[in-house]
């Protein structure tokens, strides 16, 4: 089983291009709603909320994590990596990966929460691959609890995403990195307000990617996977919006399970 954590409801992003890419693979997900967001926490925090997430799924059957949450994926993979005997994939390195191999310029911006745009991981690793490469920053904290309320189409959404865009928009990215897995679900709205010359890296794709690619690598990984089609949804508070969401992106009712962590 391919187990799948994140604060809320952006995970389900990931769920669904996990879905596609790998159809037919037993998947467990596990939404944190009572302790979201996690962008606004400390480093000590989300690390303790990564490993709890974590011995949960494992003790659900996963045989493998997906970190589906930039925040917690630029603070806390390490943390889990040392502490579980297990593949973890996080989300952020294979959205740096494709937005090298995307980028003319390059030039690239992130978006993300004030936790993973502070912590600088994106720069790094995108210097890392390639020294040259100007890197631009914008933490957007309003838009993880827009999501949450399910303000996709508003007003004020589309105000608050093109005003926290424009610095990155005058600096003329070539590539633009959706460092949260909940803004993929802004996408449509993120495009328009960057402009439709600037190629839009949706993490979650990304990462679906590398576990598929891993997969086909490592059989005797892939043998310890179901591959019945089941999917469980479990979320440490249930909200009629996450319901909502789940069953707009999925295209049929989801039913969610509260578990206390």
């Amino acid at each position: 089983m391919i187990g799948i954590f994140d604060s809320g409801i952006g995970g389900l992003t990931v769920v669904k291009a996990i879905m596609e890419n790998l159809f037919g693979y037993d998947i467990i997900y596990f939404g944190d709603t009572a302790r979201t967001p996690y962008g606004t926490k400390s480093s000590e925090t989300v690390k303790k909320y990564a490993l709890e997430n974590t011995e949960f799924l494992l003790s659900k059957g996963a045989k493998i994590i997906v970190i589906a949450c930039n925040t917690a994926s630029s603070v806390a993979t390490e943390s889990a990596a040392e502490n579980f005997d297990i593949p973890i994939f996080e989300v952020i390195t294979p959205a740096v990966e494709l937005s090298i191999n995307t980028s003319h310029k390059p030039c690239i911006g992130i978006i993300g929460t004030r936790a993973t745009i502070k912590s600088g991981i994106y720069k790094k690793k995108i210097k890392e691959m390639n020294p040259h490469a100007r890197v631009y920053s914008k933490a957007c904290p309003l838009l993880v609890p827009l999501v949450e309320e399910g303000w996709l189409e508003k007003p004020e959404t589309k105000m608050i995403v093109k005003k926290y865009l424009h610095p990155l928009k005058v600096r003329q990215i070539d590539t633009l990195i959706l460092g949260c897995t909940h803004y993929p679900l802004l996408k449509n709205i993120i495009q328009k307000k960057i402009g439709k010359k600037v190629n839009v890296i949706d993490s979650s794709i990304a990462v679906a990617s590398n576990v598929r690619a891993f997969l086909e690598k490592h059989q005797e990984v892939d043998a310890l996977l179901g591959k019945k089609g089941r999917c469980g949804f479990f979320v440490s508070d249930v909200t009629e919006q996450f319901e909502k969401t789940a069953t707009s992106m999925f295209k049929r009712d989801i039913h969610l399970e509260h578990v206390k962590i």
